[in-house]
């Protein structure tokens, strides 16, 4: 579980942590001010902790981390469906942005769902192809701060 401490404040929970760094360093680019801007990126952000990533549990624990809890095929076929639903949503949204998840900017939402891709696109199984999502994926990846700690051999 990620935490953050800044000074004498702990915060916990990867997307929180996110929100309160964009906004500590003023990066409206990435979190925008504007109320409506601000929840299209902030709901993709919240669908990503809350649909995404249940979807990829119990696929990623048992075929990445192989957890013995997590070994039932069936279970393992569902979570694999699931998540790549999830993963055609994005590719979806992506089609009608023609560039980045909320928009034609890079923003947050991005980040969040670029890590959860990756981890889809790391996962030893079948994937269908999704053109938008490559396209996204591979611009993702041009970017420094996502080869570092997003793309770095780490599923």
């Amino acid at each position: 579980m990620p935490v953050l401490r800044d000074d004498d404040f702990v915060l916990w929970e990867s997307n929180s942590i996110c929100r309160y760094l964009a906004r500590k360093a003023g990066r409206e680019d990435l979190l925008p001010t504007a109320p409506q801007a601000a929840a299209e990126v902030e709901h993709w952000m919240d669908w990503q902790a809350t649909e995404f990533n249940t979807a990829w549990r119990y696929a990623f624990m048992g075929l990445v981390r192989k957890d013995p809890r997590f070994q039932d095929p069936t279970a393992i076929k569902e979570s694999i469906a699931a998540w790549t639903r999830c993963v055609q949503i994005v590719n979806t949204q992506l089609q009608q942005t023609g560039a980045w998840v909320a928009g034609r900017e890079f923003t947050l939402a991005d980040i969040v769902l670029g890590l959860s891709v990756h981890r889809w696109k790391m996962t030893p199984f079948a994937h269908p192809e999704m053109a938008e999502v490559e396209r996204w994926y591979m611009a993702l990846n041009q970017r420094p701060a996502f080869k570092r700690h997003g793309n770095n051999g780490v599923a």
